[in-house]
């Protein structure tokens, strides 16, 4: 199973971005999403699982959840905007992969038994990182993640 993740897309998507994503079975927008069009966009490539970020305001967002549990190919995902909200232990709750994003900087971390995902922005980075994103490979209970810089 691929999964695209992204975030922090603040209403954009470089079509780059889409066509990366064509390859994903799943996406994963974590947050700061600002506008519906971006997540209509996505849903139009494969099915698309958001959660709120702090400048995810409206109507439109309204019930977007701010935090998402996932189970990918028998592989359960957490995902929380900002890493810093996190009020519970990933690997006493048999979580494997956690998701985040906020920082507008890419990263990965294995920690003990559970990786920790930031795609970095799809749109804005920051930091002197270029945009990007994440793809998750999972294989059985082989997992694989590298970022996409555009």
């Amino acid at each position: 199973m691929r999964i695209g993740v992204l975030s922090d897309t603040h209403g954009h998507l470089d079509s780059r971005v889409l066509e990366t994503l064509k390859s994903a079975d799943m996406i994963l927008h974590a947050g700061d999403i600002d506008c519906p069009e971006v997540l209509d966009a996505l849903a139009q490539i494969s099915t698309v699982i958001p959660i709120r970020g702090n400048m995810d305001y409206g109507n439109w967002s309204r019930d977007l959840p701010h935090e998402e549990f996932v189970d990918a190919a028998n592989n359960l995902i957490y995902m929380i905007h900002d890493i810093n909200r996190i009020d519970l232990d990933p690997a006493a709750a048999n979580i494997g992969i956690v998701i985040c994003g906020h920082t507008h900087r890419p990263s990965v971390a294995q920690k003990g038994e559970v990786l920790y995902v930031n795609p970095g922005s799809a749109s804005f980075p920051r930091g002197g990182f270029k945009a990007s994103i994440a793809m998750i490979d999972i294989n059985g209970h082989q997992i694989g993640c590298r970022h996409i810089t555009f």
